[in-house]
């Protein structure tokens, strides 16, 4: 599964230790360079983060131009990119965890994965013991 990812669900997976999961679980993981600076930065700021680092699976891609729907929906942040990204690449899900980029994923048709899918994914494929 070709995957693109927001900010929320890496920074957190590798918070919790569990940011092999990517490999494990998708095929291809991409983020907009939006994204790679958002998570540079909370390792850098936020102290429950420090020196976290992205998986180096993830691999970086930077969208072409916002679709429509991304362009006027507003409270984005990284999402804007991550989003664009996912429509332009085809990508078969976004994992995202806030609410409103899932709701403007949905209208571009996209498919959502939080971190809470991606644990569960991950405990019924024997990756996690509970």
């Amino acid at each position: 599964m070709i995957v693109v990812a927001d900010t929320s669900v890496p920074i957190n997976l590798c918070h919790v230790g569990q940011g092999g999961l990517f490999q494990q679980l998708f095929h291809e993981v991409f983020i907009p360079p939006e994204v790679a600076a958002e998570f540079d930065r909370l390792a850098g700021k936020v102290v429950r983060f420090a020196g976290l680092k992205l998986p180096p699976e993830i691999k970086l891609q930077s969208p072409s131009s916002p679709p429509e729907a991304v362009r006027t929906a507003s409270g984005l942040d990284s999402g804007e990119a991550a989003l664009s990204l996912a429509v332009e690449i085809h990508a078969e899900a976004v994992l995202i965890d806030e609410r409103r980029g899932h709701e403007v994923a949905v209208q571009l048709g996209l498919r959502t994965i939080g971190i809470l899918g991606i644990l569960l994914c991950a405990k019924a494929a024997g990756f996690l013991p509970a």
